[in-house]
């Protein structure tokens, strides 16, 4: 019963991000901003699916500052990703929280990265 239960969870979080996918494209202009949070850090990345290439990205470690609990880190990684999107001129983007809620690191890293000066 219990791998029965862990196959439905993992179909259901495929099925979401599926949905959320066939909605949500980037551009140059509008890249997507696409979110993936582990236990141990967390990457952040502007996508231009029209070519298929990442633009911006940021990694967790990347960030080098006094001991933050992993919300924080995640505010400081989207103020990051911002500024280098900045930098390579891309004001905009789409946000694409895949198979995450809008909760806690990920609601961190997008009000992160609108402190920084993206808009979305």
């Amino acid at each position: 019963m219990n791998m029965d239960k862990q196959i439905v969870r993992q179909v259901k979080r495929i099925r979401r991000h599926a949905r959320i996918r066939a909605k949500i494209k980037g551009t140059a202009q509008c890249p997507r901003f696409s979110v993936f949070r582990s236990n141990r850090g967390m990457s952040l990345q502007l996508i231009n699916d029209e070519a298929g290439k990442t633009l911006v990205s940021a990694v967790a470690k990347e960030v080098k500052t006094k001991k933050l609990n992993k919300t924080e880190l995640a505010a400081e990684l989207g103020k990051l990703l911002a500024e280098k999107a900045i930098a390579k001129k891309i004001s905009q983007a789409v946000f694409d929280k895949s198979f995450y809620k809008f909760h806690g690191r990920i609601k961190a890293a997008a009000e992160g990265a609108r402190a920084g000066g993206l808009k979305f």
